[in-house]
């Protein structure tokens, strides 16, 4: 029985939105509500982590999140039941069944503990020392950019949450990489929500 945990505590500064921005209206509705809507159609149970005296969406079993997003997935976690572990962040309101099946279907596929949707870098990256002076180019044909849904062994989601508090933000996880469309934007400005809306109502 698959779960899927949607990280939703989130305040949205950079929104400019004055509550918590997985419940900013975006097409008509919160935004939570469009992830809710695709992960409940791959997953039996929907745990999702809020923001303290934020009620959960219809349909979801609400939890109060952590201080980083790491650790709101673990008090999702936490209160979940099933196995595989979907991980998404609401966000991401463009996410499709076809991505967050194809994440949990690459589990069985190649016998891993993870698989998390990604896009290839188009962009030219280089690194830089602390001075700011570029140290080198990187070869951006090797490069992804990580996104949600991510989907995990339970034991491995457990295993890698289970370490302490300050070193939880930075845990790495082991993962195949599922390509994702380019189009499951994260919002984050003011400009993601109206593209968001836009391609939100082509789909109709």
């Amino acid at each position: 029985m698959a779960v899927a945990l949607i990280v939703a505590a989130g305040r949205g500064e950079r929104l400019g939105s004055d509550g918590p921005k997985a419940f900013v209206r975006l097409g008509g509705r919160p935004m939570v509500e469009w992830s809710v809507e695709v992960v409940s159609q791959v997953c039996d149970q929907v745990v999702v982590a809020l923001p303290p005296g934020v009620h959960a969406p219809s349909g979801t079993l609400g939890v109060v999140g952590g201080a980083q997003r790491s650790l709101s997935v673990r008090n999702a976690l936490r209160e979940a039941s099933g196995d595989p572990v979907l991980v998404h962040d609401a966000a991401r309101p463009l996410v499709t069944v076809a991505l967050a099946q194809a994440c949990l279907d690459a589990l069985d596929a190649r016998d891993l503990d993870a698989a998390i949707a990604a896009a290839a870098v188009t962009d030219t990256i280089k690194q830089a020392g602390a001075d700011q002076v570029v140290e080198r180019t990187l070869d951006r044909s090797r490069l992804w950019a990580i996104q949600t849904p991510q989907a995990f062994r339970r034991e491995s989601l457990e295993r890698a949450l289970g370490q302490p508090d300050e070193i939880v933000g930075a845990a790495t996880d082991d993962a195949a990489l599922v390509e994702a469309p380019r189009e499951n934007l994260k919002v984050t400005t003011p400009l993601d929500m109206r593209l968001a809306e836009l391609l939100l109502a082509a789909r109709d």
